[in-house]
């Protein structure tokens, strides 16, 4: 049987490519080809020299392991399980979640970024703590910020907007009469980003989150009591707001703020 043309099976497939297509034509210059297919991977372009992409599986799924990993250290944070000044390492809270401990060590590395752990070399992790100073400062920085902008809603945001909020406020509510204050936390700070998302300021939104996770690590233990107070500031700013009574938002907010809300 003829095997010329098509090679025998044990022939390396580069030899079995016609010569033409294994040597560049002559006169070609290869210092252009090169800059050719390197333009053209810039701009998305398949070219015949790289490598074919690997299937994204596996990295998709360390992203979500990760961020269930962080949204669980973010609520042992606020319950207190993580406890302020302890130094824990990622292989130790890795066997806790029964995971590697990988996604563990980026969650961290990401509380770190949000000021809410401090990094030790060699050990892991350290839960900070802050003290009363500390979170009357963020208190501080997020009225600054927060109070102007809700002043502004409230003069030119039509009340019907106002209403459509209005049942995040009222979840706040019910969240807090049940008295956990990882989920009341979460509920919280999904009122005020909502209200602050009015603005139209992405930015603005992004940053007062961080300050308002930062102030609720490490948690201040308060009753059943204390968070039914504070959640009866949001529906009580909400109608201040549909109204447009401006001295009325001013002292809500204010005393919100001060109650670290």
């Amino acid at each position: 049987m003829k095997q010329g043309a098509q090679g025998s099976p044990g022939t390396p497939a580069a030899s079995r490519v016609p010569a033409r297509q294994q040597r560049p034509a002559a006169g070609a210059d290869p210092g252009r080809e090169r800059d050719t297919a390197v333009q053209g991977a810039a701009r998305g372009e398949h070219t015949h020299g790289e490598r074919p992409v690997p299937e994204p599986r596996a990295a998709v799924q360390r992203s979500s392991v990760r961020g269930q990993i962080l949204d669980a250290l973010r609520t042992a944070l606020v319950t207190g399980d993580l406890k302020p000044g302890e130094v824990y390492s990622a292989p130790v809270l890795g066997e806790r979640f029964g995971v590697s401990a990988t996604p563990v060590r980026e969650a961290m590395q990401q509380l770190a970024l949000e000021g809410a752990v401090e990094v030790v070399p060699n050990r892991g992790f350290r839960v900070v703590e802050r003290g009363a100073r500390e979170l009357a400062e963020l208190a501080e920085v997020r009225a600054l910020i927060e109070v102007p902008v809700m002043l502004r809603l409230a003069r030119t945001v039509p009340a019907e907007r106002w209403a459509e909020l209005r049942p995040l406020a009222e979840e706040t509510v019910r969240v807090a009469a049940a008295g956990c204050p990882a989920t009341y936390a979460e509920s919280d700070r999904a009122f005020h980003r909502a209200l602050l998302a009015l603005a139209g300021n992405e930015q603005l939104v992004r940053i007062a989150e961080d300050l308002h996770r930062r102030s609720q690590w490490p948690p201040v233990r308060r009753g059943r009591a204390v968070l039914l107070a504070d959640a009866s500031d949001h529906l009580a700013l909400l109608d201040a707001l549909a109204s447009g009574d401006v001295d009325g938002v001013r002292r809500l907010v204010g005393g919100h703020f001060a109650g670290a809300g």
